[in-house]
């Protein structure tokens, strides 16, 4: 299955493919199908500079409403690299399952995952931060 063409920063970008060669990723195991996911989507991307991004998609340290269609419920993150991460803080790794499917997409967008034996189907429902659309370019 091929997944759709994202829009992603050229800073973004960069820095992704950097932690994706990283020896850190050997370690934790690279190969995870999420990651290797990851990669697909940045080797398609269409890379647009900072100041380009559409404000309605998820970069690197947007803070998202992404709505679980399974369960009714709504849940507030911030999408950051896994040094930062702490999902008590509501602070999401680009490493999980779910980071790695939100990264790149739109609002409005539905997301279906493979958790274990079973789907779950998210929305992202809004954007409350996208550094990119307030001049935070180097976050």
């Amino acid at each position: 299955m091929q997944s759709k063409i994202i829009t992603v920063t050229r800073t973004d970008q960069i820095r992704l493919n950097e932690l994706l060669d990283s020896e850190w990723i050997v370690a934790i195991g690279g190969q995870r199908p999420h990651l290797h996911a990851l990669r697909e989507k940045l080797a398609d991307a269409n890379v647009v500079d900072s100041c380009e991004i559409q404000p309605d998609i998820v970069t690197m340290n947007s803070t998202i409403y992404l709505k679980d269609l399974d369960r009714n419920t709504l849940d507030v993150y911030t999408l950051v690299y896994p040094a930062e991460a702490c999902i008590a803080e509501g602070k999401l790794s680009i490493l999980s399952p779910l980071g790695t499917a939100v990264f790149g997409s739109g609002v409005g967008e539905t997301l279906t995952l493979q958790v274990l034996q079973n789907q779950s189907h998210k929305q992202i429902k809004r954007l409350s931060f996208q550094p990119e659309r307030v001049g935070a370019f180097n976050l």
